[in-house]
């Protein structure tokens, strides 16, 4: 059944049926009853691919994050994929890997599967590789980041204030007596740079001295932040054995430790298990808190503090920039949301 044979039977111009298929004014509400009980009768399903041809637009959107093992992302896929779905769009999900060269690769994907728009998730995307790729691949089409920026007139970004989320946890727990803290962190990004930024603020505002600052990386160096090479992909299993041997390592240097953040819930998970192995009371020795308001969280006992970043409303602001975007509607290059600390057991 093609468009021609449904405007016959409706008796109606074929431009009619494609006006109401395509939902625009103009018509009268009985032609387009009877036109839409006609396409409902014979499961009518336009052909994208030819539309695509004669309007030049592919009606897809490409989605790239780093690892798709990891939920918090996955979660965000999700929301993303559910907001643009229901305006018509096919979703093209892939997963790049943590290699620079593969993040290029994967860019160039997209133009070669000639997507309408891109949604890049995750601070490990924010990489010079990716903005050069963006530049050469991805110049006249809109690209929004999660929780990541490009410097690029074509690239919005929506971000989470998680260096003050971060700043927030240290004074909570100051204001539980609780000091001497350690910052545990998993991989180097621009997200968790922020969030080791946010650590060092609070405690400067508790008079520590920078050097003397106990900040712990996830391989096993403590001190200043730094590039780092890059990570293999990590799973779930492998991050919580990561959380809970540099908690042990933590315990090992400072034994009079009050406090531990970890830059995700994964490792926090693992460093509470590993607390509650050496005997230590959480948090009545030592208070956790983790980052990202996963399930993890609610998994622990006991329960973790942690730092919600807002994954469904980042997800569905960068959904709806996307969107204006492609129908030219005008947002700013950036916006912030902030974080808020949902304060459980472990603290």
């Amino acid at each position: 059944m093609t468009i021609y044979d449904i405007a016959k039977e409706a008796g109606v111009a074929a431009s009619t049926v494609s006006r109401v298929i395509n939902n625009r004014p103009g018509i009268g509400e009985e032609t387009r009853r009877r036109v839409r009980d006609l396409l409902e009768k014979y499961h009518y399903t336009p052909n994208e691919a030819a539309r695509g041809l004669v309007t030049q637009s592919s009606r897809s959107i490409g989605i790239l994050i780093e690892d798709i093992r990891v939920s918090h992302h996955t979660e965000s896929v999700y929301v993303i994929e559910r907001e643009m779905t229901a305006r018509g769009y096919c979703c093209i999900t892939l997963s790049t890997g943590p290699e620079e060269q593969k993040k290029r690769e994967y860019v160039r994907i997209l133009e070669q599967r000639r997507v309408d728009g891109a949604v890049l998730i995750g601070s490990m995307l924010a990489t010079e590789a990716v903005k050069e790729s963006i530049e050469k691949h991805l110049n006249g089409i809109p690209v929004v980041m999660v929780n990541g920026m490009l410097d690029l007139p074509n690239v919005y970004g929506v971000l989470v204030d998680e260096a003050g989320g971060i700043r927030s946890g240290v004074r909570l727990m100051a204001g539980k007596g609780k000091r001497k803290l350690a910052f545990i962190r998993d991989s180097c990004s621009p997200s968790n740079s922020e969030k080791e930024n946010g650590f060092i603020a609070g405690m400067l505002e508790l008079g520590w001295k920078r050097e003397d600052l106990w900040i712990y990386h996830e391989n096993g160096d403590s001190g200043h932040a730094g590039g780092g090479a890059v990570k293999t992909l990590r799973s779930t299993r492998e991050s919580l054995r990561e959380g809970y041997q540099m908690a042990l390592k933590v315990l090992e240097d400072h034994p009079d430790a009050e406090g531990m953040i970890f830059s995700i819930d994964l490792l926090a998970a693992g460093g509470i298990r590993a607390l509650t192995d050496r005997g230590a009371k959480v948090p009545g020795q030592v208070a956790v808190m983790g980052v990202d308001n996963t399930v993890y969280g609610e998994l622990c006992i006991p329960r973790l503090t942690t730092l919600d970043n807002k994954l469904e409303q980042v997800s569905a602001a960068a959904s709806r920039i996307l969107l204006d975007a492609l129908e030219g509607r005008k947002n700013p290059q950036k916006m912030m949301l902030f974080a808020d600390i949902i304060e459980r057991e472990s603290t």
